[in-house]
Protein backbone atom coordinates (compact mmCIF):
# COMPACT_ATOMS: atom_id res chain seq x y z
CA UNK A 1 0.00 0.00 0.00
CA UNK A 2 1.24 3.29 -0.68
CA UNK A 3 2.62 5.09 2.42
CA UNK A 4 0.79 8.35 2.42
CA UNK A 5 -2.86 6.03 1.85
CA UNK A 6 -1.24 3.56 4.64
CA UNK A 7 -0.87 6.37 6.83
CA UNK A 8 -4.55 7.96 6.55
CA UNK A 9 -6.04 4.35 6.64
CA UNK A 10 -3.57 3.58 9.43
CA UNK A 11 -5.09 7.06 11.49
CA UNK A 12 -9.09 5.72 11.74
CA UNK A 13 -10.28 8.81 9.01
CA UNK A 14 -11.48 5.37 6.96
CA UNK A 15 -12.58 2.92 9.09
CA UNK A 16 -14.16 1.18 6.24
CA UNK A 17 -10.93 0.52 4.94
CA UNK A 18 -8.96 -1.05 8.41
CA UNK A 19 -8.58 -4.51 6.64
CA UNK A 20 -8.03 -4.36 2.94
CA UNK A 21 -4.89 -6.37 3.41
CA UNK A 22 -7.30 -9.22 4.71
CA UNK A 23 -9.65 -9.48 2.19
CA UNK A 24 -9.77 -11.62 -0.93
CA UNK A 25 -11.04 -11.39 -4.11
CA UNK A 26 -15.05 -11.27 -4.16
CA UNK A 27 -18.10 -10.66 -5.30
CA UNK A 28 -17.15 -6.59 -5.03
CA UNK A 29 -19.63 -5.90 -1.97
CA UNK A 30 -16.51 -5.47 0.79
CA UNK A 31 -14.93 -2.67 -1.55
CA UNK A 32 -18.56 -1.01 -1.79
CA UNK A 33 -18.86 -1.57 1.29
CA UNK A 34 -15.48 -0.34 2.66
CA UNK A 35 -16.00 2.93 -0.05
CA UNK A 36 -19.96 3.83 1.32
CA UNK A 37 -17.79 3.72 4.94
CA UNK A 38 -15.38 5.95 3.70
CA UNK A 39 -18.36 8.22 2.45
CA UNK A 40 -19.77 8.22 5.70
CA UNK A 41 -17.06 8.68 8.00
CA UNK A 42 -16.02 12.08 5.22
CA UNK A 43 -19.53 13.27 6.09
CA UNK A 44 -18.39 13.09 10.07
CA UNK A 45 -15.38 14.43 9.45
CA UNK A 46 -17.00 17.69 7.27
CA UNK A 47 -20.02 17.87 9.78
CA UNK A 48 -17.41 18.46 12.27
CA UNK A 49 -15.13 20.98 10.59
CA UNK A 50 -18.47 22.27 10.14
CA UNK A 51 -19.58 23.00 13.56
CA UNK A 52 -16.16 24.01 14.32
CA UNK A 53 -15.58 26.64 11.84
CA UNK A 54 -18.88 28.13 12.94
CA UNK A 55 -17.80 28.28 17.05
CA UNK A 56 -14.57 29.73 15.53
CA UNK A 57 -16.27 32.53 13.76
CA UNK A 58 -18.56 33.41 16.52
CA UNK A 59 -16.12 33.31 19.17
CA UNK A 60 -17.53 30.80 20.86
CA UNK A 61 -14.10 28.09 20.47
CA UNK A 62 -11.16 28.51 22.54
CA UNK A 63 -8.45 26.18 20.78
CA UNK A 64 -8.68 27.26 16.47
CA UNK A 65 -6.30 24.87 16.29
CA UNK A 66 -9.05 22.10 16.73
CA UNK A 67 -10.69 23.95 13.88
CA UNK A 68 -7.78 23.94 11.75
CA UNK A 69 -7.35 20.25 12.57
CA UNK A 70 -10.66 19.18 11.90
CA UNK A 71 -10.65 20.92 8.41
CA UNK A 72 -7.62 20.01 7.58
CA UNK A 73 -8.65 16.16 8.01
CA UNK A 74 -11.89 16.38 5.78
CA UNK A 75 -9.90 18.08 3.08
CA UNK A 76 -7.51 14.85 2.83
CA UNK A 77 -10.06 12.54 3.53
CA UNK A 78 -11.85 14.34 0.90
CA UNK A 79 -9.38 13.97 -1.56
CA UNK A 80 -8.47 10.40 -0.91
CA UNK A 81 -11.93 9.27 -1.55
CA UNK A 82 -12.45 11.18 -4.47
CA UNK A 83 -8.80 9.54 -5.79
CA UNK A 84 -10.20 6.13 -5.13
CA UNK A 85 -13.84 7.74 -6.97
CA UNK A 86 -11.63 8.54 -10.09
CA UNK A 87 -9.51 5.13 -9.31
CA UNK A 88 -12.69 3.00 -9.61
CA UNK A 89 -14.25 4.71 -12.48
CA UNK A 90 -11.20 4.83 -14.75
CA UNK A 91 -10.95 0.82 -14.08
CA UNK A 92 -14.31 0.22 -15.07
CA UNK A 93 -13.88 2.41 -18.25
CA UNK A 94 -10.80 0.53 -19.16
CA UNK A 95 -13.03 -3.13 -18.34
CA UNK A 96 -15.49 -1.55 -20.97
CA UNK A 97 -13.10 -0.80 -23.68
CA UNK A 98 -12.19 -3.96 -23.25
CA UNK A 99 -13.53 -6.82 -26.42
CA UNK A 100 -14.80 -9.69 -25.70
Amino acid sequence: MIPAVQSVVGTGYLPGIQNIKNTQATDGAGFGSALAGAVDNLQALQSTSNTLAVQAVTGNLSDIHSATIASTRAQVTLELVAAVRNKGVDAFNEIMRMQA
